[in-house]
């Protein structure tokens, strides 16, 4: 499928091809971004995620960065690793599947409140796909969180996230947003002071 109008599959390739099973398999528990980042994404989270909510967490991992002191209904974890998300104290559940291979969800329509997806985006071979299956999910209105910040394992990121500087990848996932079919998207850059950069896109109906 074309994820976006105009863009080759090649767009989609990555420098390593070979399984991202394997890639994944050893658990990795650390944090991708440093802690003002950190706490940048938790922030938007807190001003987005309903309380008591029932809360996605895709491309999860060991952490989740939502609030420690709101309470949700539950937070279903998606990754790639399951030592990684066994271990996240914040998921009432959690499953694995590579989403580049099969990027239909094994959950119910309107199942949610919102979504989050942190620093995990630029590795999507199927983003318009994944992003479908969100909004598909979602609770009509409830916000779909895609945060990102200028660091990756640059052999999985996909080959038109590497060519982008933060302000044009935040206005691709924009793109993803609205060819998904979600009607209100807006977006911010979140730079704190001697920190990681941090670009955040929400999406909602």
């Amino acid at each position: 499928m074309e994820q976006l109008p105009g863009l080759p599959e090649a767009a989609f390739a990555k420098a390593d091809s070979s399984s991202d099973a394997e890639f994944y398999a050893f658990p990795r528990f650390v944090t991708h971004i440093d802690d003002a980042a950190i706490a940048a994404v938790t922030q938007a989270y807190r001003e987005s995620m309903p309380p008591g909510g029932a809360i996605l967490d895709l491309m999860s991992s060991w952490v989740s960065h939502l609030p420690e002191e709101i309470a949700y209904a539950s937070v279903v974890g998606h990754g790639m690793n399951g030592e990684e998300l066994a271990a996240n104290p914040r998921l009432s559940r959690w499953f694995v599947q590579d989403l580049n291979i099969e990027p239909t969800l094994p959950l119910e329509d309107n199942a949610f409140e919102g979504t989050g997806l942190c620093v995990s985006v630029q590795y999507l071979q199927r983003p318009v796909e994944v992003f479908r299956e969100v909004r598909r999910v979602l609770r009509p209105g409830a916000p779909f969180v895609v945060s990102f910040s200028n660091r990756c394992f640059p052999t999985k990121a996909v080959a038109i996230w590497q060519s982008l500087g933060g302000p044009d990848q935040q206005r691709l996932v924009s793109a993803y947003m609205r060819a998904a079919g979600f009607t209100r998207v807006t977006g911010k850059a979140v730079t704190p002071r001697h920190s990681d950069p941090l670009w955040v896109v929400i999406g909602a109906d």
